[in-house]
């Protein structure tokens, strides 16, 4: 079984790749989906740390926004989040592979692979990278981010540069859909290849 990891920082078009291995036949688990999941009332961890009156709404349903504008201001708080949801993650991840194990290949999901440093989990590392300029622009129209928050936003992940000599493939998403397709393909085949080598 070879592990991959699909990374890429935030408006690079990962989950545009994502469809495309899905599409290719393949399951992708996406830590993105896990992590929505674990932020719950059923999460004796998370409810604990913060207060129940801290993170649910009137009705008493959690309420993901009010958690967000807690720790979004607050480094302690979010260091605290991030401490209890990313081992929770790590071992939901733990599972996906057991479940997984006769599949030749197993693909997670994993924007914040090295902020987290769940990078040991894996055999290979996919990167989908799209210039800082484009990036910003697809923020602003995607997510009706000011320019000042997308900025921030984009600067509280290591810097995709940083990250290149870490990884196994670049799939570069400058160009068209076409081009991300096509470069998505290329890498699955080099994939299939290393396996058969086996």
């Amino acid at each position: 079984m070879i592990k991959v990891a699909l990374t890429g920082n935030i408006a690079s078009g990962k989950s545009s790749v994502q469809k495309i291995i899905e599409m290719s036949g393949f399951d992708v688990l996406d830590t993105d989906e896990v992590g929505h999941g674990l932020l719950s009332v059923k999460n004796s961890e998370l409810m604990k740390a913060f207060g129940r009156e801290n993170v649910l709404d009137t009705d008493g349903n959690f309420d993901r926004k009010k958690l967000g504008d807690l720790v979004f201001n607050s480094p302690e708080k979010l260091e605290l989040l991030n401490s209890i949801i990313h081992p929770q993650v790590r071992k939901e991840i733990e599972g996906y592979f057991e479940r997984q194990q006769d599949a030749p290949f197993v693909f997670v999901a994993i924007p914040l692979l090295f902020e987290t440093g769940m990078e040991d989990l894996f055999n290979k590392i996919i990167i989908v990278y799209a210039e800082d300029e484009l990036r910003l622009t697809r923020l602003i129209a995607r997510n009706g981010y000011t320019i000042d928050y997308a900025k921030k936003r984009m600067l509280s992940q290591i810097p995709q540069e940083e990250k290149f000599a870490l990884v196994d493939y670049i799939i570069d998403n400058n160009g068209t859909e076409e081009d991300l397709f096509n470069s998505t393909r290329e890498v699955l085949e080099e994939l299939f290849v290393e396996v058969t080598r086996e």
